[in-house]
């Protein structure tokens, strides 16, 4: 068992005893936070669904948030993240949202954040955000980080 699959079945474990859900967007962890929960059997327990919001076209399709939601807010900060992760939930009607945004590499978004960085947001009973700074332009490594970094959030908002 992977690092990443152990700490999806602790939260998985943790939703399923208090009988919540989760939705999940991602950018910069290209799915691996969903494809993680949804390894754990019993998914369909917990998991209501995600998507890779990796595009201002994705953002406004998969979870309709509009250019006049997103005056003033930039992608891969923290109010970026906090907005994605209460969209998902709204949207998918959870008992949690969680989200991340980032720059995994091997070079710096357009936004001037360099590789390996990457805002994390919780969104439910209790609410989280954070940024995570690997350092590192290695690209897979990053996405796994900024997965590991999710999950640990959630799990702490859990509890």
């Amino acid at each position: 068992m992977t690092e990443l699959d152990a700490a999806a079945a602790r939260v998985a474990d943790r939703l399923i005893a208090r009988g919540e859900t989760v939705a999940v967007a991602e950018s910069s962890a290209g799915g691996l936070v969903a494809a993680a929960l949804l390894a754990v059997p019993g998914a369909s327990r917990y998991f209501l669904g995600g998507a890779v919001v990796y595009t201002g076209e994705a953002r406004e399709a998969l979870l309709r948030i509009t250019p006049v939601e997103m005056a003033g807010l930039r992608s891969s900060s923290e109010p970026y993240a906090a907005l994605l992760a209460r969209t998902v939930r709204e949207r998918l009607g959870a008992s949690w949202g969680l989200a991340e945004t980032g720059a995994a590499g091997p070079t710096g978004n357009r936004y001037g954040d360099a590789a390996g960085h990457s805002c994390i947001a919780v969104d439910g009973p209790s609410r989280r955000v954070t940024t995570v700074e690997t350092g590192s332009a290695d690209r897979a490594g990053n996405m796994t980080v900024f997965a590991l970094a999710a999950l640990a959030e959630l799990e702490a908002a859990l509890g």
